[in-house]
């Protein structure tokens, strides 16, 4: 049975379909096309990017950072744990070694305060993952790898449009990427782009982005013929996926704005739950311009935020969890990481709950959510434990 209020809902924001057509009329639906050079165009000049690749993910993208960092078994990089685990198999596919550091407990993002201390000689690169829209501390982590000798590569899959300070987030590190999937403020259904803010990176980046080969300098006239000049593989989006996000970018103002309103909506309607300490809500600091990529709420514990997520599926709302820490999981484990090691990552993958939150979701929609949340509140306060809370209570710039 469809849920009567899904987590996600795809949609159509302007000219898609259209777009879509056109790609199919111009003779060419493969890739880096016309509406590849459109995307990428308005994304150079909107986020002060020097070059954009398309890619079909963002974890493709990351991938190609990787590669692009020539990174060698035995190296070191610092990300979270608290993330997706695309951002540590792109680096460990290549030989290196994800280095989990705990998060701060207010926006959930790398803390930044821990990392110097996980900085050994073998590090190359720190990974910072913009949580939910929500910039990371970037001067801090810029002021380290500047002293270190260090990589940033920005993990922005949930940040395309957020800003920290006035810059994008994706335009700070050496290198960002970002996600245009389904779930993301801007989508395509699958996709992602390579966001490359050094010129040095830029040519090998075509290489490894077309299998190896120097066929954009080929398409470009600098040679007769193309062959394979390095590692690579098939990192360029489809055509199509591209004319359908060309529509969404030419959106942008209208999705962020739609995104805003229901991020507030939540914010107020949730507020006396916070003052309450029944819950907690996003914390957007000062210094972040978020993107409202999503709405979380932290529970005082486990129990009641699975006995929540539960009540709200039985009666078709779909609420769900985030991330398993990846220090916690299987994996993990095997690099030598257990229980207590990452304890406010710990806490947030035990305590947070993603409520519905698209580009066409209804106040009526979302006051039946609100209306829910507080009735198994109220109905269950026999299990809220405030004795030791996620953090304190979180404020929204």
């Amino acid at each position: 049975m469809n849920p009567l209020i899904p987590f996600n809902k795809p949609y159509i924001a302007g000219k898609e379909l259209y777009y879509i057509a056109q790609a199919v009329t111009l003779g060419n639906i493969s890739g880096d096309g016309e509406f590849a050079r459109r995307c990428a165009a308005v994304m150079e000049e909107r986020f002060g990017i020097h070059k954009v690749l398309l890619t079909p993910s963002c974890t493709a993208a990351l991938e190609l950072s990787a590669m692009l960092l020539d990174l060698q078994p035995g190296d070191e990089v610092i990300m979270p744990s608290y993330t997706f685990v695309s951002t540590a198999n792109a680096f460990m596919r290549i030989g290196a070694k994800p280095v989990f550091v705990d998060i701060r407990p207010d926006t959930l993002n790398l803390d930044e305060r821990l990392v110097e201390q996980a900085i050994t000689e073998k590090t190359k690169a720190i990974v910072p993952v913009h949580y939910a829209g929500v910039s990371c501390e970037m001067d801090l982590l810029s002021t380290l790898a500047d002293k270190y000798d260090l990589k940033i590569i920005e993990d922005a899959a949930q940040g395309v449009n957020a800003r920290y300070h006035d810059q994008y987030l994706g335009s700070i590190g050496q290198l960002g990427c970002y996600s245009f999937h389904e779930t993301k403020n801007f989508i395509c259904g699958e996709g992602g782009a390579l966001c490359l803010n050094s010129e040095e990176l830029v040519e090998r980046a075509h290489i490894l982005r077309d299998k190896g080969t120097n066929r954009q300098a080929f398409f470009q006239g600098s040679v007769d013929k193309y062959t394979w000049c390095d590692i690579g593989s098939s990192f360029v989006l489809s055509e199509i996926n591209c004319a359908f996000l060309f529509a969404q970018l030419e959106m942008f103002d209208e999705i962020t704005l739609k995104r805003q309103q229901i991020f507030d909506a939540y914010y107020q309607s949730l507020l006396p739950l916070e003052q309450n300490q029944q819950l907690r809500l996003p914390c957007i600091p000062e210094d972040s311009t978020s993107n409202h990529h999503m709405f979380y709420i932290l529970l005082p514990n486990k129990t009641i935020r699975d006995g929540l997520m539960k009540h709200l599926k039985q009666i078709n709302i779909s609420a769900v969890f985030h991330f398993v820490p990846l220090h916690s999981s299987p994996k993990g484990r095997k690099l030598g990481y257990k229980a207590g090691d990452l304890p406010v990552s710990e806490l947030a993958g035990d305590c947070l709950l993603r409520l519905p939150f698209y580009y066409e979701l209804t106040p009526e929609e979302q006051n039946c959510v609100v209306n829910e949340i507080q009735k198994y509140l109220s109905q269950n306060l026999n299990q809220l434990d405030p004795a030791q809370p996620l953090t304190s209570p979180a404020t929204q710039s």
